[in-house]
């Protein structure tokens, strides 16, 4: 169905892509994997159209193919959903399905929904067409994406990181509708860093290192540790090594703090949280688990945002020892942040980076104020490039170019760029929010065991993931959220010694038992 061949792409002074040249077959589930930075979504996307080729050929069904844009590929029945979803918020989710192709009378309009619908209908997708964009959770957006590639007729679908933000039941829907497709003769592209998804829905694999494809498996005849070596051209351990929590000995004898980094009491707000009340202690790991929509967002941006939110909520916070929020009184967001709290958001786009800056300034976001990078009043310059340079070398940030547009950096390393900026600072508390989205296996080990050394000196972490493997693997206590309260809590100890089992979390995850 597709053949690539010597395809090569470079940005500057980067190689994106040095010499791709791979073989996609029709009606297949066909995965490609790589760390980040590996040159996956650069080669789909010349595939689609959005950037051309500096050399090398696209065949799709053995023509050999030019695009001048996106439109060319959509035409040929190439359709791509993005990692970050291409969508325009203000609109309704009919006018972002037909977007390029606007009904000029009303019985068009009415044909058009009647085919959406259909389709709709025909995947499970279900969605209201007349809901806006802005109002939606993530994972009905990502219905909207696949609709829109449905209704363009697509033969060719290529999914980047499709499951980056969906919960565990979204994710099974989303691979039961291409398992559809496929049966339907239609050919999946699946770009992705969860490998244990590649080796429930692919056919073959194809795998990216530095910006060329270095081998290619077909999955039955591989493994998760097979693929996660090839991806990053060493033995991987998948499996974060911790040891067990003792507050007695965190940091080798005691931490500097007295009592709990954070203290919850009695938290409510509104209809969204409802009398939350726990505590983390120094040098513990507290995993927030829950199908997303129960209540976590807003969990963190109460904790992080008392100020904005005070008039709605009610209950007690403390950070370090300091009131956040009690009675009347609140802190703003810096002042939270300067006592030394830490924090990786859900969303970096939205709150952790500048895309459109160097990325040299996204390393210094939000701590533009403190005394490390200031020369009187201004910033120091080589201090702080000095500093940049240093953490992209240790947190394998690529390309290694502090002065590059944040915007051309893979996801994944824009992720490692925010957690070796919040490390950079040594916090004392820290909330981690989906810490490892859109990261690869061998980041992924990086950055769990960044996290496990700093507890070991005393930090405090309050982990909200929608991986549960993730959950369990750094978690001293899991507190379970659903419908905004806390409905379960269980040690580490109970999960690897047997006591409690995953099944005995997703009863509590899905509101069935206590």
């Amino acid at each position: 169905m597709i053949e690539l061949k010597a395809l090569r792409k470079v940005f500057g002074a980067v190689v994106a892509n040095a010499d791709v040249s791979l073989k996609i077959e029709r009606g297949s589930i066909h995965a490609i994997i790589g760390e980040n930075g590996a040159g996956k979504s650069t080669a789909m996307k010349m595939l689609y159209g959005i950037y051309p080729p500096d050399s090398g050929e696209i065949f799709v069904e053995g023509r050999l193919c030019h695009w001048r844009s996106p439109r060319d590929a959509i035409a040929a029945g190439i359709g791509m959903v993005h990692q970050h979803f291409m969508l325009a918020a203000p609109y309704s989710v009919f006018e972002n399905i037909v977007l390029g192709v606007e009904p000029l009378w009303p019985a068009q309009r009415q044909a058009m929904r009647e085919k959406i619908k259909a389709l709709s209908a025909q995947y499970g997708l279900a969605v209201d067409l007349d809901a806006k964009i802005e109002d939606l959770p993530v994972g009905i957006q990502q219905r909207v994406e696949i609709l829109k590639l449905l209704y363009q007729n697509a033969r060719i679908l290529i999914f980047d990181e499709p499951t980056a933000v969906l919960t565990p039941q979204e994710a099974r829907n989303l691979f039961a509708n291409l398992k559809k497709l496929k049966s339907e003769g239609k050919t999946c592209i699946l770009i992705t860093h969860k490998l244990k998804e590649v080796m429930e829905a692919s056919d073959q694999v194809t795998i990216f290192r530095a910006g060329a494809v270095v081998g290619e498996v077909k999955t039955s005849e591989t493994s998760v540790d097979e693929l996660a070596s090839l991806m990053v051209g060493r033995k991987v351990s998948l499996r974060a090594e911790r040891g067990a929590f003792e507050a007695k000995n965190v940091a080798g004898g005691g931490s500097k703090e007295t009592g709990p980094v954070l203290r919850v009491k009695n938290l409510s707000l509104k209809s969204s949280l409802r009398d939350l009340s726990f505590e983390i202690a120094p040098g513990e790991i507290v995993g927030i688990a829950g199908i997303e929509g129960n209540g976590q967002s807003e969990l963190l941006q109460v904790l992080l945002h008392p100020k904005e939110y005070h008039k709605k909520m009610s209950g007690e916070v403390s950070w370090l020892g300091v009131p956040s929020l009690s009675g009347s009184k609140t802190l703003s967001n810096s002042e939270i942040r300067a006592l030394g709290v830490g924090c990786v958001p859900e969303d970096r786009h939205q709150e952790a980076v500048l895309l459109k800056r160097p990325a040299l300034e996204s390393f210094l976001l939000g701590f533009q104020r403190r005394s490390r990078f200031k020369k009187s009043v201004f910033i120091d310059s080589s201090r702080l490039a000095q500093a940049a340079a240093e953490a992209f070398e240790s947190f394998d940030i690529r390309p290694r170019d502090p002065a590059l547009e944040m915007s051309k950096f893979s996801g994944g390393n824009q992720q490692k760029l925010v957690i070796a900026r919040e490390f950079e600072f040594s916090p004392r508390a820290l909330i981690a929010a989906h810490p490892t989205r859109g990261v690869d296996v061998g980041a992924i080990e990086f950055i769990h065991a960044q996290i496990l050394k700093a507890r070991a000196k005393g930090l405090g972490v309050l982990l909200v993931s929608s991986e549960l493997d993730e959950i369990l693997a750094l978690s001293d206590r899991v507190l379970v959220i659903y419908e905004g309260r806390i409905v379960g809590e269980f040690k580490h100890e109970e999960f690897s010694t047997g006591q409690v089992t995953e099944m005995d979390l997703g009863r509590c995850m899905t509101g069935v038992a206590k």
